[in-house]
């Protein structure tokens, strides 16, 4: 386990959950994860991150940069959307298939375990086979309405 996993985890955590204290994160870590970790390398971790604690538990610091939703990218990008198994591999248009692996990463969707993108083309890993067909179908759906 690396530290940027470890931070990644961490925002994970802190966007899906309230966590009001470092002790809360700790046990969220080792309970979610199995990642340990010590009040320190938490502490460093936070400041790193730039985390600020707030009535409502751990948040962010200053938003991301805002990015075209999943909608607006998949509707000018996506070309097509074929299921094999739990795999699904869409195609964009030449040089945009990074684009929009990056929007669907970004989503977090529980239905997607990873995305792996080159030129044109985008593998998309699903937990199993019945999940991958759902997102198919929630994917084309971009295609009708891009």
């Amino acid at each position: 386990m690396n530290k940027t996993f470890r931070q990644g985890q961490i925002l994970k955590l802190i966007r899906a959950k309230s966590i009001l204290t470092q002790e809360d994160l700790a046990r969220e870590l080792k309970d979610s994860q199995g990642i340990r970790t010590t009040q320190v390398t938490l502490s460093r971790d936070i400041r790193e991150l730039g985390l600020l604690k707030t009535p409502e538990g751990y948040r962010q610091v200053g938003a991301a940069p805002a990015s075209p939703d999943i909608a607006t990218v998949a509707g000018e990008f996506l070309q097509d959307v074929r299921v094999a198994q739990n795999l699904m591999v869409l195609r964009t248009s030449p040089g945009n298939a990074n684009t929009l692996a990056v929007a669907l990463d970004k989503q977090e969707w529980p239905e997607i375990v990873g995305t792996l993108a080159g030129d044109d083309t985008i593998l998309v890993v699903a937990p199993d086979t019945g999940t991958a067909v759902k997102l198919q179908q929630r994917l084309l759906r971009y295609l009708r309405t891009g």
